[in-house]
């Protein structure tokens, strides 16, 4: 079975700017890696609409899935709801049940569902709720793009409540070997090793301890045995030098 492939959209001039650091690209890469879904691609764009509406198409038309985290709550820049119904092809208004979620929420805490409010309740034709179990403003999925906040705690538990929905491949697992030797010395023999077992892939992160070099080699793939015998062969061409 391929592994099916993802792309995440990061929405949000606050991003850009720096006011604000992303941490829902690396949440969302180690619960797609778990579920058997590639994450191969993250962009950023700021809050303009052509611009979410260009990427979202583009990332549409490349990747089985496309995540994005920012721009649907209450204000006048939360703009991504109506940039992905553009995209998508698809009208956009208030949706009675969106709205019906909202209206219970708001009631239970005395507070009025005023007219900012609503805007969270706008959601495209055709498009599926994602839960938010947090702060109740739902998320939605329109065709193979999947619209979710930009609050960490909030992304978080919309990727949980879609990822059910999406058939994944095997997951991805990785073993990795602390080699004390420098980067240059053990390129050729990574280099071969990795073309003798396409089936795994072979990363390569250099370090400094105590002012010797050294490398973290790690090795993924679908394929346990692959993994278990590459790694034999690593340890063999790697010993520790102590």
């Amino acid at each position: 079975m391929q592994t099916p492939t993802a792309a995440m959209l990061v929405i949000g001039d606050e991003i850009l700017s720096g006011r604000t650091r992303d941490s829902n690209m690396h949440f969302l890469a180690r619960a797609l890696t778990d579920h058997g879904i590639r994450l191969a691609e993250a962009r950023v764009v700021p809050d303009i609409h052509d611009r979410i509406k260009q990427a979202v198409q583009s990332l549409s038309a490349a990747y089985d899935h496309v995540f994005t985290s920012g721009g649907i709550g209450p204000t006048h820049d939360d703009i991504t709801a109506d940039a992905v119904a553009d995209a998508m092809g698809a009208a956009i208004d208030v949706r009675a049940d969106a709205r019906a979620i909202l209206q219970a929420h708001y009631d239970a805490r005395g507070q009025e569902l005023n007219a900012a409010r609503l805007r969270m309740a706008r959601i495209p034709d055709g498009a599926a709720l994602i839960d938010n179990p947090v702060s109740a403003a739902p998320g939605f999925s329109l065709g193979n793009v999947h619209v979710m906040a930009g609050v960490p705690s909030i992304f978080e538990a919309m990727v949980a409540s879609v990822l059910p929905r999406l058939t994944g491949g095997p997951p991805l697992l990785s073993q990795s070997l602390r080699v004390l030797w420098p980067e240059g010395e053990i390129a050729e023999a990574l280099g071969r090793v990795a073309a003798a077992h396409p089936e795994v892939s072979i990363g390569s992160y250099p370090f400094t301890l105590n002012g010797a070099q050294g490398s973290n080699v790690v090795v993924r793939s679908q394929d346990g045995a692959a993994i278990d015998g590459v790694m034999a062969e690593l340890s063999r061409l790697f010993p520790d030098p102590a």
